[in-house]
Protein backbone atom coordinates (compact mmCIF):
# COMPACT_ATOMS: atom_id res chain seq x y z
CA UNK A 1 0.00 0.00 0.00
CA UNK A 2 1.04 3.11 -0.99
CA UNK A 3 -0.32 6.74 0.30
CA UNK A 4 0.73 10.13 -1.26
CA UNK A 5 -0.51 13.37 -0.18
CA UNK A 6 1.36 16.59 -1.81
CA UNK A 7 -1.23 19.49 -0.20
CA UNK A 8 -0.29 19.69 3.65
CA UNK A 9 -2.17 16.03 4.56
CA UNK A 10 -1.06 12.56 5.83
CA UNK A 11 0.50 10.26 3.05
CA UNK A 12 -0.79 7.14 5.46
CA UNK A 13 -2.81 7.32 8.16
CA UNK A 14 -3.84 4.69 10.66
CA UNK A 15 -6.33 4.23 13.53
CA UNK A 16 -6.54 0.78 15.43
CA UNK A 17 -4.75 -1.36 17.83
CA UNK A 18 -2.04 -0.78 15.81
CA UNK A 19 -1.67 2.28 13.93
CA UNK A 20 0.52 1.53 10.91
CA UNK A 21 2.14 -1.88 10.88
CA UNK A 22 4.90 -2.70 8.81
CA UNK A 23 7.00 -5.81 8.42
CA UNK A 24 9.81 -6.13 5.87
CA UNK A 25 11.54 -9.47 5.39
CA UNK A 26 15.08 -8.18 3.82
CA UNK A 27 14.29 -3.87 4.22
CA UNK A 28 12.73 -2.11 6.68
CA UNK A 29 10.08 -2.53 8.00
CA UNK A 30 8.88 1.49 8.56
CA UNK A 31 10.65 4.41 6.51
CA UNK A 32 9.27 7.89 6.78
CA UNK A 33 11.51 10.50 5.08
CA UNK A 34 10.56 14.34 5.06
CA UNK A 35 11.99 17.03 3.30
CA UNK A 36 11.49 19.76 6.26
CA UNK A 37 10.05 17.96 9.37
CA UNK A 38 10.74 14.45 11.42
CA UNK A 39 11.09 11.49 8.96
CA UNK A 40 8.85 9.35 11.65
CA UNK A 41 7.08 10.77 14.44
CA UNK A 42 5.74 8.68 17.62
CA UNK A 43 3.75 10.32 20.21
CA UNK A 44 3.03 8.29 23.18
CA UNK A 45 0.24 9.56 25.58
CA UNK A 46 0.43 6.72 28.45
CA UNK A 47 3.48 7.54 30.78
CA UNK A 48 4.51 4.03 30.95
CA UNK A 49 5.01 3.42 27.15
CA UNK A 50 7.62 5.07 24.58
CA UNK A 51 7.09 7.79 21.86
CA UNK A 52 8.92 5.59 19.86
CA UNK A 53 10.05 1.89 20.67
CA UNK A 54 12.31 -0.08 18.80
CA UNK A 55 13.10 -3.60 19.75
CA UNK A 56 15.14 -6.09 18.53
CA UNK A 57 16.05 -9.83 20.18
CA UNK A 58 18.35 -11.24 17.25
CA UNK A 59 21.32 -9.19 18.41
CA UNK A 60 20.79 -6.05 15.84
CA UNK A 61 20.11 -2.62 17.03
CA UNK A 62 16.73 -1.74 19.12
CA UNK A 63 17.01 1.61 17.76
CA UNK A 64 19.60 3.12 15.32
CA UNK A 65 20.25 6.96 14.44
CA UNK A 66 22.22 8.57 11.87
CA UNK A 67 22.23 12.40 11.54
CA UNK A 68 23.81 15.72 12.88
CA UNK A 69 22.47 14.06 16.03
CA UNK A 70 22.49 10.38 15.83
CA UNK A 71 19.93 10.17 18.73
CA UNK A 72 18.42 13.35 20.28
CA UNK A 73 16.03 12.97 23.66
CA UNK A 74 14.27 15.74 25.09
CA UNK A 75 13.01 14.97 28.69
CA UNK A 76 10.43 17.40 29.54
CA UNK A 77 7.91 17.43 32.95
CA UNK A 78 7.79 15.05 35.55
CA UNK A 79 11.40 14.64 36.02
CA UNK A 80 12.10 12.34 32.80
CA UNK A 81 15.23 11.62 31.42
CA UNK A 82 16.12 12.40 27.52
CA UNK A 83 17.84 9.61 26.74
CA UNK A 84 17.09 6.09 28.79
CA UNK A 85 19.70 2.90 28.30
CA UNK A 86 18.89 -0.14 29.35
CA UNK A 87 20.89 -3.48 29.07
CA UNK A 88 21.37 -6.88 30.40
CA UNK A 89 23.97 -7.92 29.15
CA UNK A 90 25.61 -5.07 27.36
CA UNK A 91 26.17 -0.98 28.05
CA UNK A 92 23.19 0.90 29.01
CA UNK A 93 24.09 3.81 26.63
CA UNK A 94 26.99 3.46 24.35
CA UNK A 95 28.84 6.43 22.99
CA UNK A 96 32.04 6.01 20.03
CA UNK A 97 33.31 9.42 19.47
CA UNK A 98 35.59 9.73 16.28
CA UNK A 99 36.76 13.35 16.22
CA UNK A 100 39.22 14.37 18.42
CA UNK A 101 38.16 17.63 19.72
CA UNK A 102 34.63 15.76 20.68
CA UNK A 103 33.34 13.35 23.00
CA UNK A 104 32.43 9.87 23.20
CA UNK A 105 29.63 10.78 25.34
CA UNK A 106 28.82 14.18 26.51
CA UNK A 107 26.83 15.47 29.58
CA UNK A 108 25.95 19.45 29.36
CA UNK A 109 24.12 20.93 32.79
CA UNK A 110 24.01 24.95 32.40
CA UNK A 111 21.16 25.16 35.35
CA UNK A 112 23.16 23.84 38.29
CA UNK A 113 22.88 19.98 37.95
CA UNK A 114 25.39 17.50 37.28
CA UNK A 115 26.51 16.75 33.87
CA UNK A 116 27.45 13.49 33.88
CA UNK A 117 26.04 11.24 36.61
CA UNK A 118 26.94 7.62 37.67
CA UNK A 119 25.66 4.87 40.14
CA UNK A 120 27.02 1.37 40.07
CA UNK A 121 30.29 -0.79 41.55
CA UNK A 122 32.29 2.03 40.08
CA UNK A 123 29.91 5.28 39.54
CA UNK A 124 32.14 6.30 36.61
CA UNK A 125 35.11 4.23 35.64
CA UNK A 126 37.06 5.85 32.90
CA UNK A 127 40.30 4.72 31.21
CA UNK A 128 43.16 6.44 29.44
CA UNK A 129 44.76 5.53 26.09
CA UNK A 130 48.42 5.46 26.01
CA UNK A 131 49.34 9.35 26.01
CA UNK A 132 46.57 10.68 27.27
CA UNK A 133 44.90 10.76 30.57
CA UNK A 134 42.02 8.70 32.17
CA UNK A 135 40.21 12.02 33.51
CA UNK A 136 40.73 15.79 32.92
CA UNK A 137 39.12 18.10 35.17
CA UNK A 138 38.62 21.74 34.83
CA UNK A 139 37.95 23.52 38.13
CA UNK A 140 37.61 22.16 41.79
CA UNK A 141 37.10 18.50 42.36
CA UNK A 142 35.20 17.28 45.85
CA UNK A 143 35.77 14.23 47.42
CA UNK A 144 33.67 12.80 50.19
CA UNK A 145 35.30 9.55 50.09
CA UNK A 146 39.10 8.19 50.64
CA UNK A 147 41.24 8.82 47.23
CA UNK A 148 42.69 5.43 47.15
CA UNK A 149 45.98 5.98 45.01
CA UNK A 150 48.38 2.92 44.76
CA UNK A 151 51.80 4.33 43.91
CA UNK A 152 54.41 4.19 46.88
CA UNK A 153 55.35 8.36 47.10
CA UNK A 154 54.75 11.96 46.36
CA UNK A 155 57.05 13.45 44.53
CA UNK A 156 57.65 17.02 42.97
CA UNK A 157 58.80 17.64 39.48
CA UNK A 158 62.32 19.04 39.38
CA UNK A 159 63.99 20.57 36.16
CA UNK A 160 67.72 18.32 35.66
CA UNK A 161 70.92 20.37 35.73
CA UNK A 162 72.19 21.61 32.18
CA UNK A 163 75.48 20.35 32.77
CA UNK A 164 74.37 16.60 32.17
CA UNK A 165 74.03 15.06 28.94
CA UNK A 166 70.94 13.63 29.68
CA UNK A 167 67.32 12.97 32.46
CA UNK A 168 69.21 9.48 31.84
CA UNK A 169 72.30 10.56 34.34
CA UNK A 170 69.34 10.79 37.19
CA UNK A 171 67.89 7.94 36.39
CA UNK A 172 64.90 6.24 38.95
CA UNK A 173 67.00 5.61 42.59
CA UNK A 174 69.32 8.16 41.81
CA UNK A 175 70.10 10.27 45.25
CA UNK A 176 69.44 13.96 43.70
CA UNK A 177 71.11 17.39 45.08
CA UNK A 178 70.31 20.56 44.05
CA UNK A 179 73.16 23.03 41.98
CA UNK A 180 73.48 26.82 42.15
CA UNK A 181 70.32 27.30 39.69
CA UNK A 182 68.08 24.50 41.98
CA UNK A 183 68.28 22.03 38.90
CA UNK A 184 69.17 18.39 39.63
CA UNK A 185 72.12 16.23 39.84
CA UNK A 186 73.66 13.05 40.98
CA UNK A 187 75.51 13.26 44.63
CA UNK A 188 79.00 12.90 44.80
CA UNK A 189 79.99 13.64 47.89
CA UNK A 190 79.14 12.72 51.96
CA UNK A 191 76.44 14.72 53.70
CA UNK A 192 75.96 17.09 51.16
CA UNK A 193 73.02 19.37 52.59
CA UNK A 194 72.19 20.71 49.10
CA UNK A 195 70.62 16.99 48.77
CA UNK A 196 66.92 16.58 47.64
CA UNK A 197 65.99 13.27 48.11
CA UNK A 198 65.84 10.28 45.72
CA UNK A 199 64.40 10.24 41.53
CA UNK A 200 61.02 8.43 41.81
CA UNK A 201 60.13 5.17 39.80
CA UNK A 202 62.83 2.33 40.39
CA UNK A 203 61.88 -1.24 41.48
CA UNK A 204 57.79 -1.58 41.70
CA UNK A 205 57.63 2.10 43.21
CA UNK A 206 55.84 4.74 40.97
CA UNK A 207 54.89 7.74 42.72
CA UNK A 208 51.32 8.16 43.78
CA UNK A 209 50.93 12.09 43.23
CA UNK A 210 53.57 14.74 41.04
CA UNK A 211 53.36 18.30 41.96
CA UNK A 212 54.53 20.93 40.39
CA UNK A 213 54.47 19.01 37.25
CA UNK A 214 55.25 21.19 33.87
CA UNK A 215 56.08 19.96 30.23
CA UNK A 216 59.00 21.96 29.45
CA UNK A 217 62.32 23.07 31.54
CA UNK A 218 61.88 25.97 33.60
CA UNK A 219 64.38 28.90 32.12
CA UNK A 220 66.60 27.96 34.94
CA UNK A 221 66.49 24.35 33.95
CA UNK A 222 67.85 25.17 30.68
CA UNK A 223 66.46 22.33 28.70
CA UNK A 224 68.17 19.11 30.08
CA UNK A 225 64.58 17.41 30.71
CA UNK A 226 62.59 16.77 34.09
CA UNK A 227 62.45 14.17 36.87
CA UNK A 228 60.49 13.60 39.62
CA UNK A 229 61.94 13.51 43.53
CA UNK A 230 59.94 11.75 46.14
CA UNK A 231 59.53 14.23 49.30
CA UNK A 232 57.65 11.93 51.29
CA UNK A 233 56.51 8.20 51.03
CA UNK A 234 58.45 5.02 50.24
CA UNK A 235 60.75 5.08 47.20
CA UNK A 236 63.43 2.12 46.25
CA UNK A 237 66.90 3.98 46.37
CA UNK A 238 70.32 3.30 45.32
CA UNK A 239 72.53 2.83 47.80
CA UNK A 240 76.35 1.36 49.05
CA UNK A 241 77.11 -0.44 51.52
CA UNK A 242 81.46 -0.39 50.90
CA UNK A 243 82.31 0.77 54.46
CA UNK A 244 79.10 -0.08 56.47
CA UNK A 245 76.08 -2.24 56.32
CA UNK A 246 72.76 -0.66 56.06
CA UNK A 247 70.46 -1.74 58.33
CA UNK A 248 66.50 -1.31 58.48
CA UNK A 249 66.13 1.97 60.31
CA UNK A 250 69.46 3.53 59.62
CA UNK A 251 69.66 7.30 58.29
CA UNK A 252 70.51 7.56 55.29
CA UNK A 253 72.63 10.31 53.44
CA UNK A 254 74.75 11.15 50.28
CA UNK A 255 77.81 9.65 49.49
CA UNK A 256 81.17 10.17 47.66
CA UNK A 257 79.51 7.16 44.76
CA UNK A 258 77.52 9.15 42.12
CA UNK A 259 74.05 9.28 42.62
CA UNK A 260 74.04 6.82 46.00
CA UNK A 261 73.39 6.70 49.73
CA UNK A 262 75.32 5.71 52.50
CA UNK A 263 74.35 5.45 56.18
CA UNK A 264 74.90 8.70 58.12
CA UNK A 265 77.41 7.28 60.88
CA UNK A 266 78.42 10.90 61.85
CA UNK A 267 75.31 12.33 63.04
CA UNK A 268 76.69 16.06 63.34
CA UNK A 269 77.67 16.07 59.76
CA UNK A 270 74.25 14.46 58.61
CA UNK A 271 72.62 17.91 60.17
CA UNK A 272 70.63 18.77 57.26
CA UNK A 273 72.02 15.68 54.77
CA UNK A 274 69.66 13.22 55.63
CA UNK A 275 67.56 11.91 52.76
CA UNK A 276 65.32 9.59 55.20
CA UNK A 277 65.50 6.32 56.83
CA UNK A 278 65.74 2.84 55.19
CA UNK A 279 63.36 0.28 55.61
CA UNK A 280 65.26 -3.25 53.76
CA UNK A 281 69.01 -3.81 54.86
CA UNK A 282 71.77 -4.31 52.17
CA UNK A 283 74.84 -5.72 53.87
CA UNK A 284 77.74 -5.46 51.68
CA UNK A 285 78.05 -3.32 47.94
CA UNK A 286 75.80 -1.82 46.07
CA UNK A 287 72.31 -2.14 45.64
CA UNK A 288 68.75 -1.37 45.79
CA UNK A 289 66.97 0.06 49.51
CA UNK A 290 63.86 0.76 50.39
CA UNK A 291 63.68 3.95 52.30
CA UNK A 292 61.37 6.03 53.85
CA UNK A 293 61.89 9.32 52.55
CA UNK A 294 62.04 12.06 55.31
CA UNK A 295 63.83 15.28 54.35
CA UNK A 296 66.05 16.61 57.78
Amino acid sequence: MAGANDNGGNGVFGRGHSGVVGHGKAGNGVIGVSETEDGVLGIGQISAKAGVAGVNDNGGNGLFGRGHNGVFGDGTGGGGSGVVGVSQTGDGVLGIGKISAKAGVAGVNDNGGNGLFGRGHNGVFAEGMPGGKAGVFVGDVAVTGDLILTGGDVAEQFDVATALRSVDEVGPGTVVVLDDEGALAPCTQPYDSCVAGVVSGAGDRVPALILDRHDEPTEAGGGAGQREVAVMGKVWCQANAFDRAIRVGDLLTTSSTPGHAMTAVDREAAFGAVLGKALTPLATGAGLVLVLVGLA
